[in-house]
């Protein structure tokens, strides 16, 4: 008998079916994988199983655990919840408590599970999961994005449940510490024989983690199988698709020379004074430390490094939006410190930001959020700014039309084709992308690069591209710098610094690679 078994399970928002007839079983012990694109389904799929879906939402067909379909009242699903079936959702920073103390959310719980905990503690699960008591006492803002991730898994294993239902659980992490929680995973699943069903758009990540995986599409099951043969000899286009974009190849496109220095950073150092009573007293904490670079014209430099190494911290401060502590950014012969930046050159810089959705302001229209940088350009006539902003959009690939619409309107990777159209509305020199796909499902994250390598190619455009994504760097970039606690460690060229790295941070991040499936 299957440990889990769902069969027709279809889910209803009035006439819309956004999951219709998924039938899959999970075994005990088994890493069940579930791959598709954003809307597929695959998330409303696991909030069936977790008895945890949006109001609104009418669910169908059944779900049966060890043979016993699930309780439809949320009393009775309470109760299976946590003790048999725990949950890791995709975002900690959104679902820990942020007024608590992680272990008063650990020791939670457990306390909801009395009677069964008897030799299970906080101490135990916070060392479980690599944690260490100190990290127990601190509140979720003051750890890390993978420490975040590994309480968020301790409280999940608190009830020691039968099945562990990780939803994106390593979308947002840099790739060294999502390959640590990757392994984490599949070490307690392994060692408690827990089932796993495994969410992600990632199939290098459910390559190294699952053994079997269903493909939905527009919530559907389109294929499903052992992972090897899945992702080797997909059948279905769908699937073929996916996995051909896992394997992203840039385009080859004539590109202008590289130039003479367009930007130049110049032992720039930030410190920001650290939070407390005696706040003066304190050392400050050192963000970015003595940086120097340079970046030609029409060159794509890229910056990569694990999370809280300074990387945006630095973004951030050759765009204008902070203050460099020492040091000074020359920028087409002008010098400044950060925000000082003229005001007859923030045009000539532009940043892109890693979530598309939230850097609109969803109140106005795209029309609207486009047209607002051009309030650097005073000499613009009036009358030439819709024909800028239709050249913009039209730049990215998108219609003049959608110019009334307003963000949530779109996909994800729309808005992101926006966020890049609204850079390009000043016809920038330098364009600064911070994270630009990591959001992005797999085939989207293609079209984006294939879109920003043919804009610089068309309009000479150089990029400094902040990422902790190697396979999008080596795609690229000219070249590339490592960061490791406000430093630069290493720098070469992507092929060869990733054959050959000489750096310990550089050698970590290539073996934290996923493999390429098929």
């Amino acid at each position: 008998m299957s440990l889990l078994e769902l069969s027709d399970l279809s889910v209803h928002f009035g006439t819309m079916a956004a999951v219709a007839d998924v039938s899959l079983t999970l075994q005990r012990g088994e890493r069940f994988g579930i791959i598709g694109e954003s809307g597929s389904g695959k998330t409303l799929t696991a909030l069936a199983i977790s008895g945890l879906l949006p109001e609104g939402a009418e669910m169908g067909g059944s779900i049966a655990l060890d043979g016993v379909p699930l309780p439809r009242s949320e009393r009775e699903m309470a109760r299976l919840r946590g003790k048999r079936i725990g949950m890791v959702f995709q975002e900690p920073m959104t679902a820990l408590n942020p007024l608590m103390r992680v272990n008063a959310q650990i020791a939670e719980a457990i306390a909801l599970n009395p009677g069964e905990m008897v030799n299970v503690d906080v101490a135990q699960l916070l060392a479980e999961v690599g944690l260490e008591p100190r990290h127990g006492e601190r509140f979720a803002h003051q750890l890390s994005g993978g420490q975040r991730q590994r309480a968020m898994i301790a409280m999940a294993l608190a009830g020691q449940p039968d099945i562990l239902i990780a939803d994106e659980p390593t979308s947002a992490l840099d790739m060294i510490t999502q390959r640590m929680v990757l392994d984490l995973i599949a070490e307690i699943c392994e060692r408690r024989h827990m089932a796993l069903l495994f969410i992600s758009h990632d199939l290098k990540a459910v390559a190294a983690l699952c053994s079997r995986v269903a493909v939905l599409h527009d919530g559907r099951v389109v294929e499903s199988g052992p992972v090897a043969e899945v992702f080797s000899r997909p059948r279905e286009n769908y699937t073929q698709l996916l996995v051909a974009a896992s394997r992203f190849v840039m385009p080859t496109l004539v590109r202008q020379p590289i130039g003479d220095a367009l930007l130049s950073v110049d032992r720039v150092t930030r410190d920001y004074r650290r939070g407390g009573v005696l706040i003066w007293a304190r050392e400050p904490v050192r963000a970015v430390d003595a940086v120097s670079l340079q970046i030609g014209r029409g060159e794509c430099l890229a910056l990569v490094g694990p999370s809280g190494c300074g990387k945006t911290t630095l973004a951030k401060i050759i765009v204008g939006l902070d203050t460099a502590s020492n040091g000074q950014i020359t920028l087409s012969g002008q010098r400044y410190h950060g925000a000082d930046l003229p005001q007859r050159l923030r045009r000539d810089v532009t940043l892109v930001f890693q979530d598309p959705f939230g850097s609109f302001d969803p109140r106005l229209t795209i029309g609207t959020s486009l047209a607002e940088p051009l309030r650097l350009e005073p000499d613009l006539r009036r009358e030439t700014v819709p024909a800028r902003l239709v050249e913009a959009v039209e730049a990215v690939g998108l219609e003049a039309g959608m110019l009334e619409r307003y963000p949530n309107e779109f996909s994800g990777g729309q808005r992101q084709r926006l966020a890049i159209a609204r850079a390009l509305v000043t016809r920038p020199k330098l364009v600064v992308l911070d994270e630009p796909v990591s959001a992005l499902d797999m085939s989207v994250r293609g079209d984006v690069l294939s879109l920003l390598a043919r804009l610089q190619a068309e309009f000479g455009l150089t990029y400094l591209i902040i990422s902790h994504d190697l396979d999008m760097v080596t795609a690229m970039a000219d070249r590339v710098l490592v960061m490791e606690a406000g430093q630069i460690v290493e720098e070469g060229v992507p092929a060869q610094i990733f054959a050959k790295p000489q750096h310990r941070l550089t050698r970590d991040l290539v073996a934290a690679r996923l493999p390429e499936v098929g």
